[in-house]
């Protein structure tokens, strides 16, 4: 049976997580977020587009997203490869992790559990990182039927928002399959104590707070000065 006190750093873990997806995705101040701002100049590109009669440039900005995507999505099989192996040698793997600084004991089925989170955590980023994928896809079939230099005013229209749109999305699924990433960082931390996983958990969300709400990045896309 699962202790009082994991109970307690899993809730937070699950807290953190949701909360500051809602923030980022949900909230009205997730619209001063980093990559809400770069959705303007997502349509800016797309106004170039049409402007462009040769958009071999344009492939290539949609193909260098989609290898980022693409590495994120091999490596999560890869992981999940590991950890689905690491299942098989519960025994061997649980003696290892004892061995770590600060490690406190616990049953076989606790880490399976935490083991099993891992595996969730990771199949959840690859999911967001295929669908992310897909809709890049999708953006590069709308560019390549993108109207040309010259077209109506309201053909143009509707490309950019459609193509501005779908790009924002396949990005937002992107980030959050990073986001489960960092989480699943935090969630390693479980193995030595749940008091060293929520601080982890917490500094992880504070580092992704400071990036989205506070980084130079995001002051230079606002045409601020550095932050």
């Amino acid at each position: 049976m699962i202790s009082i006190v994991d109970a307690v750093a899993l809730s937070w873990f699950a807290f953190c997580w949701l909360g500051y997806a809602y923030l980022c995705d949900q909230s009205e101040r997730g619209g001063q977020a980093l990559m809400r701002k770069v959705h303007v100049h997502r349509e800016e590109w797309m106004r170039e587009t049409v402007r462009r009669d040769n958009r071999i440039v344009d492939s290539a900005l949609v193909n260098n997203l989609m290898r980022g995507v693409s590495f994120f999505a091999s490596t999560t099989i890869l992981i999940l490869g590991g950890l689905l192996t690491v299942l098989g040698y519960g025994e061997r793997a649980i003696e290892i992790t004892a061995d770590l600084p600060l490690a406190r004991q616990t049953t076989r089925e606790i880490w399976e559990f935490k083991l099993f989170l891992l595996i969730a955590i990771f199949f959840y980023g690859f999911f967001k990182f295929t669908w992310s994928l897909r809709q890049y896809i999708v953006l590069s079939i709308l560019i390549g039927a993108a109207p040309a230099p010259g077209a109506s005013a309201d053909r143009e229209e509707v490309f950019v928002r459609r193509a501005s749109r779908i790009s924002s999305y396949a990005g937002d699924e992107f980030i959050r399959g990073v986001r489960a990433y960092y989480f699943g960082i935090a969630a390693v931390t479980w193995f030595i104590q749940p008091w060293v996983f929520m601080a982890v958990t917490t500094l992880v969300v504070a580092v992704l707070y400071w990036r989205d709400f506070h980084s130079p990045t995001l002051s230079a896309i606002r045409g601020q000065g550095p932050a």
